[in-house]
């Protein structure tokens, strides 16, 4: 008899995976159920945010807010979230927001964490997906999605792209699977029902970014499914996944 190959998001052995997206907060809302799942079942979860999300301004935010004030706090209440998630670190690029921009050299920047942190799984945005459930689709979460992407393939396993990171230590290193997030060419759903309340707890963390705490919790335990009901929801996350193994 075969031995049956696990489903998706179910490894034998525990993973690295690593997850590079725009702002605070995108981990949790895009993906942070199955974020949560993968930690609870012992995987080693490391995030890399490639703004400080400084220029999220809303309803809101109060009046003496600044740029840098904002960004301090987001900071703050990205490791909260993460904590909750059950990731263990919490890196910042503080890019500018609004800017982003896949350029060479955040190209290489993300090559360099890749190549650091070995992860076997590299978890992104849809860099495709212009329009999103809540409208259009920010420009940063396109273009960190873009980046990352083009960092995975052909350079972050390929020693002669950005060769003066070997001089710096970082040998070349691909991830066996990449899973875009916020997509709508997805191949692969989550089921994250068990999870989802962890997902919004991680959010509440965000409050500089919710508003009214009450809309948001009906908003966003309205988001199961169409086959399941409010009384017995179901929740999914979609992915498009690629495989290098």
């Amino acid at each position: 008899m075969s031995e049956q190959t696990p489903p998706p998001g179910v490894w034998e052995t525990p993973q690295r995976i690593l997850v590079v997206l725009a702002h605070p907060d995108d981990p949790e809302f895009f993906c942070g159920a199955t974020l949560a799942k993968w930690a609870r079942a012992g995987h080693e979860i490391v995030y890399y945010l490639l703004t400080c999300g400084d220029k999220g301004f809303n309803d809101s935010t109060t009046a003496d807010m600044t740029p840098d004030t904002l960004c301090a706090l987001r900071h703050m209440e990205q490791r909260k979230a993460a904590a909750v998630i059950g990731t263990k670190q919490v890196h910042f690029l503080d890019r500018e927001d609004g800017y982003l921009v896949p350029d060479l050299d955040l190209r290489r920047e993300v090559v360099r964490i890749i190549r650091k942190v070995k992860p076997s799984v590299l978890v992104t945005c849809d860099p495709q997906n212009l329009f999103a459930g809540y409208g259009i689709n920010h420009p940063d979460h396109r273009a960190a999605g873009q980046v990352v992407i083009d960092a995975v393939f052909p350079a972050a396993g390929n020693k002669a792209y950005f060769p003066e990171l070997l001089a710096e230590g970082f040998e070349p290193h691909m991830p066996k699977e990449v899973w875009a997030s916020l997509t709508n060419q997805a191949n692969v759903t989550m089921d994250v029902t068990e999870t989802w309340p962890i997902k919004l707890e991680a959010l509440l963390h965000h409050a500089s970014q919710i508003g009214d705490v009450d809309k948001f919790k009906t908003r966003m335990t309205s988001r199961h499914t169409e086959d399941s009901t409010d009384e017995n929801p179901r929740f999914e996350e979609k992915f498009r996944v690629v495989r290098y193994s």
